[in-house]
């Protein structure tokens, strides 16, 4: 029986490995990198941040596994070396010095409990489906690993026999922390068995001074239009305001995609639905906000104020072209997405505006977390108490967060930092210089509007069909959104 269940476990592995990595992985889209500044380059080509992405940077597009495997594993060992060793794994080489750097502060602060930890770097596919077999086995597993959101549900599976609970070591941070953030990485009986690394959380992104060219007003005027957006309605209107004003072929208000589910996962939050159902609940992608979000996206790629985004998504090397050539001046994205623009579009320093995402009607949540990386302790932990204890603060903490965010450039999950003058609004922070207004001012503005949407064992099925047949068919062929909804909604229901 427990051959049969690693099998099942290991082939939706392997399926959710072609469809996420980090970032995209959530919602969907290309492996294109999940998370923040560590990010490796996005993945070449859209499948299903978000296969590659999450965490950070690809979170961090995880390397191409073939190529990785001809190359040494990359391992590191930090600390010290009569403290208690621990193994960590990552399939993010940046991810384990965060570690390395945590440890020796752990070390300082904690003379009598020192650790000496060895972080090893495999493949993303390797590394988790080794995870899995080791944990089936009861050997082999390292004391602390991380692991892809989109690969979690197969991790979580197991429960308390695989991994240690960190609602005890959480607890001193839970009443700070993005509750939606630490949800989606509990298991079926409640418990929490991962700790983020970021919130992923969606904004709306603004060229500004391709606006003030285009309309004729100035930076400022631009942004009071922007900060005026509440609604959908708002938002085509402003659109529609400046496609006028360029009056230009092949210029255009947004793109929207068919290579990743950022859109969708905006809508279900703002009405708090999940096509997944949640923890052991029912998949269903006829969801009312599914058929509003789909139903206005096709309408603005037939009136122009929408294009397709070049190879399904923005988080590609033709979508950077797409925005770099300013074919489109706003887009949704986590808020992982701006080390795409300091690595990819350096070019664009100063241009652009990050806003609250409009919402179809008043009040509702304007954000929902993207991709995303957690981290476990498992049950062969040398000394399970000793390693959640470390794992929380490494990650938790305000000392921990703050060099996620100035190592990693992840949008860090303890809320308060992010109204903290000295952490927000750091000058020599690259983020902060790159972009007109500081990012964890919008943050803050949001920290109660952010919401969940579930990574379960069906998703890897809906993100499939949803980019590789479903928004085609709507946004590229023109089908009625309803009939291509329940095509959807047929093939979903044979796997579940």
């Amino acid at each position: 029986m427990k051959k049969k269940v690693l099998a099942t476990l290991l082939t939706a592995a392997m399926l959710a490995t072609t469809l996420v990595g980090c970032g995209g992985g959530d919602a969907g889209s290309a492996p294109a990198a999940d998370d923040g500044a560590a990010a490796e380059a996005p993945a070449a080509d859209g499948g299903s941040d978000d296969a590659a992405a999450d965490d950070g940077a690809a979170e961090e597009a995880p390397a191409d596994d073939a190529a990785a495997e001809e190359e040494e594993i990359p391992t590191a060992t930090f600390g010290d070396p009569n403290g208690t060793h621990m193994e960590m794994w990552t399939f993010v080489e940046i991810h384990g010095q965060h570690y390395g750097n945590m440890v020796e502060k752990w070390n300082e602060q904690n003379p009598d409990r020192t650790i000496e930890i060895t972080c090893t770097t495999y493949p993303y596919a390797d590394m988790h489906t080794k995870l899995l077999t080791s944990l089936n086995a009861g050997t082999g597993a390292p004391d602390i690993c991380d692991v892809e959101i989109g690969q979690f549900p197969n991790v979580v599976a197991g429960l308390d026999t695989w991994l240690v609970p960190q609602n005890d070591t959480a607890a001193p941070y839970l009443d700070t922390m993005v509750q939606a953030r630490m949800d989606v990485y509990s298991g079926s009986d409640g418990n929490y068995y991962g700790i983020p690394y970021h919130v992923g959380a969606t904004v709306m992104y603004y060229n500004v001074a391709a606006m003030a060219e285009a309309m004729g007003i100035s930076n400022d005027d631009v942004i009071a239009k922007i900060d005026a957006v509440v609604t959908w309605d708002d938002y085509a209107a402003l659109g529609q305001e400046y496609v006028d004003a360029i009056a230009a072929e092949g210029k255009h208000w947004t793109s929207v995609d068919t290579a990743g589910c950022d859109w969708q996962w905006i809508a279900m939050a703002e009405y708090g639905e999940d096509w997944t159902g949640g923890m052991g609940g029912t998949a269903d992608v006829q969801l009312e906000s599914i058929k509003k979000m789909c139903t206005m996206e096709q309408e603005w790629v037939n009136n122009g104020l929408a294009m397709v985004s070049p190879d399904g998504h923005v988080d590609l090397e033709a979508g950077f072209q797409n925005i770099l050539d300013h074919n489109i001046v706003s887009f949704p994205k986590a808020m992982w997405y701006m080390s795409r623009f300091t690595n990819y579009m350096p070019e664009e320093k100063g241009n652009w505006y990050i806003a609250k995402c409009p919402v179809f009607e008043a009040g509702q949540k304007c954000s929902v977390g993207i991709g995303g990386t957690g981290t476990v302790v498992t049950q062969q932990a040398g000394d399970p108490a000793l390693a959640s204890e470390f794992l929380c603060w490494a990650k938790m903490s305000e000392e921990g967060e703050q060099l996620i965010w100035d190592n990693l450039g992840f949008d860090v999950c303890n809320t308060v930092l992010w109204n903290d003058d000295a952490f927000a609004h750091d000058d020599n922070n690259q983020y902060n210089q790159f972009f007109i207004n500081y990012p964890y001012d919008v943050l803050y503005s949001i920290k109660d509007d952010i919401g969940t949407v579930y990574t379960t064992t069906i998703s890897p099925t809906i993100n499939e069909q949803m980019c590789n047949v479903t928004l085609n068919d709507i946004l590229e062929n023109g089908m009625d959104v309803e009939e291509a909804l329940q095509a959807a909604q047929d093939v979903v229901d044979l796997e579940q």
